[in-house]
């Protein structure tokens, strides 16, 4: 594991490289020395395709991860996270409460993947660089907040967690992911 200075950096970096990337297609700052050099076409489709891909692989991805686990005879992944912090042993009514919220995020990553690609399609690309590399973060921020508010309303004793139980809880599913064998 990284040094903390080091994870710093790096959140840093995910969080200005998107912006830059709006930035830089919004504004049309490579025009001027990509085109002397010949090649704005080349940096422009190259910026286009690094936010596509890594916008599409991420929230694909991550569809794919939670829509597995609601298949029948498999702990949705919200619950199975409930679980290891709680204990096997959680009331029913957050089973009920954590399916729905593995329902919700496919429900947000989907949206997401779909919204992307009918910007891509069919608005300015500036629209759509905006939505992939500006919008992204706040969205996930007001998924997980709303998420939040909704638990306090349907659960009775709905638990709250610290950032360091949040940061314990993705440690836990890092270590989990790592130690799965390989399918080689």
């Amino acid at each position: 594991m990284p040094p903390p200075k080091a994870r710093g950096r790096l959140l840093v970096a995910l969080v200005l490289c998107p912006l830059l990337f709006h930035l830089a297609l919004a504004t049309d700052r490579w025009t001027g020395i990509a085109g002397a050099l010949g090649i704005a076409g080349f940096v422009d489709t190259a910026l286009i395709v690094a936010a596509a891909c890594f916008h599409t692989f991420i929230y694909s991805a991550l569809l794919i991860m939670f829509g597995l686990t609601l298949l029948p005879g498999r702990d949705p992944f919200v619950t199975a996270l409930s679980r290891r912090m709680y204990g096997e042993d959680i009331p029913a009514d957050m089973v009920r409460y954590t399916r729905g919220v593995t329902w919700a995020w496919c429900l947000f990553f989907a949206g997401q993947l779909a919204t992307s690609l009918a910007l891509f399609l069919w608005a300015p690309i500036d629209a759509w660089s905006f939505f992939v590399n500006v919008l992204n973060l706040p969205s996930v921020v007001l998924m997980f907040a709303g998420e939040q508010a909704v638990r306090m309303v349907v659960l009775r004793n709905a638990p709250w967690h610290s950032w360091s139980d949040m940061l314990r809880m993705v440690a836990h599913i890092k270590s989990s992911v790592s130690k799965q064998p390989s399918s080689s």
